[in-house]
């Protein structure tokens, strides 16, 4: 059965129980108006939701007893036996008709013209007089032979079938009683097929048996017993760890799996999908639309993600007030998104997935963007601050005034806009449940609100830390894994100008020290101190990641995972970002919950408002800076190469450098590493000597440098170009004239085969087949880390917009999303989708059929690059060749239909 149906039969049954007691007090208080428009209400609903269904014969007999009821509301009928019988008859015959479409599915055949004349009567004053009641029942002589089935607690009877089962029974008739008026036509006798029920002998719905409907309030009191629960639980295990044989030991075990399976059983009545929030914002967007003279789509996403009921009624109000602002302020009408080369349909983008025991909820809109001039001259306005304060503010810290309350750029009070309340009222009602709003908004591009959602009332597995003499939870669903490292180990912390950095499968990861970052280690607070501590004994990292950012928090101990109870975090520290609450351990004691969102905001390392890219299809945008490892090797500038592209940094000893085959070579982790000098000039040292590490697949490379200078987050904007092979160009980072360096160029130095996956193999052959056939917006597509890591600066440099994705997969949705490009990079060898099966999806009628398509690949025989024409690439060009590859795009945006092999 339809859920809708279900639970339609459920809340009807529920209304008819519920009418049938209120008519009989009607009855006796005819004169009580609040207990008349109940009735009338509840007579309404029925009515409006059979309607909505689509089922006419529930509809029929709802509304003509509704219109009734709105003579008895208006006063201009008045309450008599008679009437309140009718109205009961016509409850029996919604109640048998919804016993038909529960076991059948749908309504019965035939029509209840029997019951809607004489209710029809009533209502248009044809019933000759106030006290009639209806038609009396046929006499038994007239009555029909053929049965009728009613149900009863057996299934169905036959009787007879006479009309009067749906009136007052004979013997309690008056007989002075009137009859309809003689011009009413008789009353259409009721059908052999039609059954007749009664409150009295009707058996309950199924369907409304499988239901209960609660309190609220006695839900939040059940899951503040089964939080104390849990504690005393917790406190009970604490206790049996510390005692190895006991008696307890099995009965503790089992209380252990009720009190979780309790736990979770609760958890589950307090949750609903965001989709029941988001039901009515299609309607409002459609009537906007229509009202402003706009195009607009709304996309939701995630409508099956669930949280806390409560949470999820709090945030219904601020949620359709930031989808109408999206709709309102952000988007365009269909002109001005013309003029501005956007399709006159602007989107509205409603998104939310869980993220490290968050609850993301993300308003995405590609409309104007907020007018950063008119702010600026609203807060003139109204004295908030003076023009030399508004010059030393960033964007972001300007664009955090339409928060303040009365704030409002409209330029006219209209229904939806202008009033100057909304914005302050929605971070406030989100901050009431502990939450969050960010903003991101970029002038002419469109805005994304993020809401976060922190834990507050929910019981989670978390993992318990150890930090000096203090002990933290951090949610397990945060923690990507763990590592054990040492000082003596493989597996060590490094520093890098007092930042730790750890190599986790052949990439840089940065750490955190809780320790230090939190100041609890007295004399390790500092840099020398951390450095010490690395040094004295081992040290765990909790791997975490934010977006796509991922890094590790140095601990010194891990404990136990435990179900935790988490209690909000007291007004006095609810500023400090890196905790989401507090909880209370089975030994009593009150610890900090790690928030690793805030602790990453906290320390600089992601920058929330705008930085990491939270969503599924996370994406790479150039606006980002990009950490870079400052190095020198020789005289000259400094040396920058992006921090992604290093595998790790070593420090090996000058004296094992061999030679063979006219190469410089190192025994690195059981294999041979080429080496190679950055710079003619560098010195090798007596001792040990820097080396940058480059791996890819099976293949690595080690670059000697003089010394490791920094690691920096700067934007590669490119200021000199290169005027030598090996650098990509030159920019200024940190106050000084720094070389980037083209990290390809080496590589194919020491390995002509560097980017070729195979032999010379046709593209065709390998597969199986035989057959040989303002800034530009760039999508790069490529499924390896390493070449993504290394095209990206190069692009960004040479003034791309650039949009980094990892599958095929991935960029056929954001096609799908509405999002636009002037040219598109794509990789051959890709899993799920490959660079083929991309280019011919994408020239299959899509709204990117016309956008040039680059083949990025290896493969570079005749072949291979006439089955690719054949498929829809616009040119071919080699992954290792930067110069051609940047050449290729030019003549491939200003010729959309060239073909060129490089």
């Amino acid at each position: 059965m339809d859920d809708l149906i279900a639970e339609f039969l459920t809340e009807t049954n529920e209304s008819l129980s519920a009418l049938d007691n209120d008519m009989i007090r009607l009855e006796q208080n005819p004169n009580d108006r609040d207990l008349l428009s109940n009735i009338f209400r509840l007579m309404h609903t029925i009515k409006g939701t059979c309607g909505f269904l689509g089922l006419p014969r529930l509809e029929t007999v709802a509304h003509r007893a509704e219109n009734v009821l709105g003579r008895f509301r208006d006063g201009d009928l008045k309450v008599t036996p008679g009437y309140v019988s009718l109205i009961l008859e016509s409850l029996d015959r919604v109640r048998y008709l919804l016993a038909e479409l529960e076991m059948n599915g749908k309504e019965p055949d035939g029509n209840d013209g029997d019951l809607t004349a004489k209710l029809d009567a009533v209502y248009e004053g044809r019933d000759g007089g106030d006290e009639a009641t209806p038609a009396a029942p046929a006499p038994a002589a007239t009555a029909p032979t053929t049965p009728h089935l009613v149900p009863d607690e057996h299934g169905f009877v036959p009787v007879p079938a006479d009309g009067a089962v749906f009136s007052t029974p004979p013997a309690e008739t008056p007989k002075e009683e009137p009859k309809v008026a003689a011009t009413e036509p008789a009353a259409p006798q009721q059908s052999a097929d039609h059954a007749a029920a009664t409150a009295g002998d009707t058996k309950e719905s199924a369907v409304a048996g499988q239901s209960l409907r609660v309190n609220v309030e006695v839900l939040e009191n059940l899951m503040t017993m089964v939080s104390e629960l849990v504690l005393t639980r917790n406190q009970l295990l604490q206790t049996l760890r510390a005692q190895k044989d006991s008696e307890f030991t099995g009965p503790l075990q089992r209380l252990n799996h009720v009190v979780s399976d309790l736990q979770e059983g609760v958890m589950k009545t307090r949750m609903q999908p965001i989709g029941a929030a988001w039901q009515k914002l299609p309607r409002i967007i459609r009537d906007l639309s229509r009202e402003l003279g706009k195009k607009i789509d709304l996309v939701m996403i995630g409508e099956e993600t669930e949280l806390d009921r409560q949470v999820l009624e709090m945030i219904k109000d601020p949620l359709t007030h930031m989808v109408r602002n999206s709709a309102d302020h952000g988007i365009e009408i269909p002109a001005d998104r013309a003029a501005r080369g956007k399709p006159e349909t602007g989107k509205v983008v409603l998104k939310a997935f869980h993220e490290g025991g968050h609850i993301i909820i993300q308003i995405i809109d590609d409309g104007k963007g907020l007018p950063m001039d008119k702010i600026k001259k609203k807060i003139l306005a109204n004295g908030l601050a003076t023009e030399t304060e508004l010059a030393a503010m960033t964007t972001q810290q300007i664009q955090q005034y339409i928060f303040r309350a009365g704030f409002s750029t409209a330029e006219k009070v209209t229904s939806v806009s202008g009033r100057g309340v909304g914005m302050d009222v929605v971070r406030t009602n989100i901050e009431k449940i502990g939450g969050a709003v960010e903003m991101k908004s970029i002038e002419g591009e469109g805005s994304t609100f993020t809401i976060k959602i922190p834990l507050t009332l929910a019981i989670v597995s978390a993992l318990i830390l150890g930090v000096g003499k203090e002990r933290f939870a951090i949610p397990q669903l945060a923690v990507r894994e763990l590592v054990l490292t040492s000082a003596k180990s493989e597996n060590r912390i490094e520093m890098i100008n007092g930042t730790p950095l750890f190599r986790l499968r052949n990439q840089l990861l940065p750490l955190i020290s809780l320790e230090q970052h939190l100041r609890l280690g007295g004399d390790h607070s500092g840099t020398a101190g951390l450095m010490q501590a690395l040094a004295d004994g081992k040290k765990y990292i909790v791997v975490t990641q934010v977006g796509n950012y991922q890094f590790g928090i140095i601990v010194d101990r891990v404990y136990d995972t435990e179900e935790i109870v988490v209690k909000p975090v007291a007004k006095i520290i609810k500023h400090i970002e890196i905790f989401s609450g507090n909880t209370i351990l089975g030994d009593g004691s009150v610890i900090m919950i790690i928030d690793p969102v805030g602790l990453a905001k906290a320390t600089g390392e992601v920058d929330l408002s705008g930085g990491a890219d939270r969503t599924a299809d996370a994406h790479v945008a150039s606006r980002q800076k990009t950490a870079l490892l400052l190095f020198r090797a020789g005289p000259g500038a400094p040396k920058a190469v992006p921090l992604s592209l290093i595998s790790r940094l070593e420090n090996i000893d000058p004296t094992k450098i061999e030679t063979a085959s006219g190469r410089k070579l190192i025994q690195y982790r059981g294999q041979l590493m080429p080496l190679m000098h950055l710079d003619a000039d560098v010195t090798l040292h007596a001792t040990e000597q820097p080396v940058l590490v480059f791996a890819d697949r099976d293949r690595s490379l080690g670059l000697i440098v003089d010394e490791i200078v920094d690691i920096v987050e700067a934007e590669l904007d490119l200021q000199i170009s290169a005027q030598s092979s090996g650098v990509v160009g030159s920019t200024i980072i940190a106050e000084k004239a720094t070389d980037i360096i083209d990290v390809g160029y080496y590589l194919q130095q020491i390995d002509q085969n560097w980017f070729k996956n195979h032999d010379d193999m046709t593209y065709a052959e390998s597969k199986g087949n035989g057959h040989a056939s303002g800034k530009v917006k760039l999508l790069l597509v490529d499924d390896s880390p390493f070449f993504r890591n290394m095209l990206t600066p190069i692009l960004t440099i040479a003034g791309y917009d650039v949009t980094v994705l990892d599958s095929a997969v991935k960029a056929m949705n954001l096609c799908e999303q509405g999002e636009n490009f002037d040219i598109i990079i794509s990789d051959i060898e890709m899993p799920e989708m490959d660079g083929l099966e991309f280019v011919s999806a994408v020239r299959s009628g899509t709204k990117w059929s016309g956008i040039p398509m680059v083949a990025l690949t290896s493969h570079s025989t005749a072949a291979d690059i006439e089955y690719g024409y054949q498929k829809g690439f616009n040119k071919y060009v080699a992954k290792f060749d930067r110069e051609t590859l940047l050449s290729t795009l030019t003549d491939a945006l200003s010729d959309k239909s060239g073909r060129t092999a490089a």
